[in-house]
This record gives structure tokens, C-alpha cells and sequence, in this order.
């Protein structure tokens, strides 16, 4: 499996990543952040993806200090559980460190004028919000983000474009969170929310029960074309 070590800002120690190669010269980077169950088959399928569209996809192991290399299935109970119990263990900030130390290694990947992104789920859609209001990346997409109703307050930094899908049956982000979210973003110039009628939380998963098709493609299609126009 294609990895690459990433150094972190603080030089305190090093986490793998997963790394997706285009053929030829790159046309920009993506980083890909997983949801809480770790970098597996189906977060690899999201990088490979972006790989064959002609993006270097990197998609860090954000768990390395609390359970490196885990790789769960949400549709098993039992490893259910077990992502929703290394969330509870997970330092959010910490994690933005990494994903900004994964931006920088991208950056060193690329020509001059390399342009970096985020693509974000669940957890990951938490986190690329996270990223855009505390970062410089270039764009930022974030698939059913957890509990943006309480981070609202950080969205006057979000200086880089954002797109964010919304599932509008999230089992995990209630009608008043979503109302919340629509209240705090739909007038910033920077960011675009798109609503999911009927859909579920995960419903853009590569692989698994979650997944539901016709959304998915829709979804894939929009940020297809928003890392399109703000990436290249």
C-alpha cells in the first residue's frame, strides 16, 4: 500500500499517510480526511479516485496517537462502536496540526503554483471546516460535517472557498443543527451549503449499507467541479 511519513509541525514525531499518484504532473493536491473509522478501504477508494481525476490525493492517518493504522467497518457494530469510542478519545485540535502538516507535504509535492485542498466525512466534514477557518488551503469540501451549529463563531476566518453537503435525515445533525447551519453560512461569500433531501449520514461512502447511489454521484459531481474551478 502506497504511504508516504509526514513530519509533524512541531517536529515531535512522524504519522503515515496514504497516497494516490496521477499519472503525469499533478494539477493540484487533496487531502482526504476519514471519518472515525480510520483510513480504510473505502477512504483509500476517495483518494484513488481524485488520483485518476489528476489530483495527488494524501490522505493521513489522523488516529496514529491513539490507534495507528486502524481501519473499521461501519456496518459491523461492534467496530461501529469502536470509531465512536476513539472519537471520544480524539484531539481535535491536535488533528487540525496534522491535517495542516499533510497541507505543507502536499505543497512540497507540487509546482510553485500547486493549489491544496480538503475533502472531509463525517468526522473528516467536521474537520475540513475546521481546516478552511484555521488555515490558508485553497478550498475545502466537508460530506455530512458533524457539529458546525457550534462553530459557527469561527466562520468570519474562512477566507478560502467551502462547500458543504448536508444530509437532510442525519441521524448525527439534527433539522435545528442544519437550520443553525444555514443561518450562520448561507450569507457568507465564501461558502455554499447543498441539502440532501431523505438522506442519511454517510451517504456518499464508497463502499458499505450506507451508501446511497443517486446522492453520492450528485454530491461527487458538485465537488468534482468545485475543486474544478478553485483548484484546477
Amino acid at each position: 500500500m502506497p504511504q508516504i511519513e509526514i513530519d509533524t509541525l512541531k517536529q515531535e514525531g512522524r504519522f503515515p499517510a496514504y497516497v494516490a499518484k496521477p499519472e503525469g504532473t499533478p494539477r493540484a493536491a487533496i487531502v482526504v480526511i476519514q471519518e472515525i473509522f480510520g483510513v480504510n478501504r473505502g477512504i483509500r477508494q476517495k483518494c484513488d479516485r481524485l488520483a485518476a481525476d489528476g489530483y495527488l490525493a494524501i490522505a493521513p492517518d489522523l488516529f496514529w496517537r491513539i490507534e495507528p493504522g486502524i481501519e473499521l467497518d461501519p456496518d459491523v457494530p461492534e467496530e461501529m462502536q469502536r470509531g465512536l469510542d476513539l472519537m471520544g478519545r480524539f484531539d481535535q485540535d491536535q488533528a487540525i496540526s496534522d491535517i495542516e502538516a499533510t497541507i505543507r507535504a502536499a505543497r512540497a509535492h507540487l509546482p510553485d503554483s500547486g493549489k491544496v485542498g480538503v475533502v472531509g466525512y463525517c468526522l473528516g466534514g467536521r474537520l475540513a471546516y475546521m481546516t478552511a477557518a484555521r488555515t490558508d488551503v485553497d478550498a475545502s469540501v466537508g460530506y455530512y460535517a458533524v457539529g458546525i451549529d457550534g462553530l459557527l463563531g469561527e466562520a468570519h476566518a474562512i477566507a478560502n472557498p467551502l462547500l458543504l453537503h448536508i444530509a437532510g435525515d442525519d441521524g448525527f445533525v439534527d433539522k435545528e443543527a442544519q437550520a443553525k447551519m444555514h443561518a450562520g453560512l448561507d450569507n457568507h461569500p465564501r461558502v455554499t451549503l447543498h441539502d440532501y433531501p431523505g438522506e442519511d449520514h454517510g451517504f456518499a461512502t464508497e463502499i458499505g449499507n450506507r451508501r446511497s447511489p443517486q446522492a453520492a454521484d450528485k454530491a461527487d459531481a458538485r465537488t468534482r467541479d468545485f475543486f474544478a474551478t478553485h483548484l484546477g
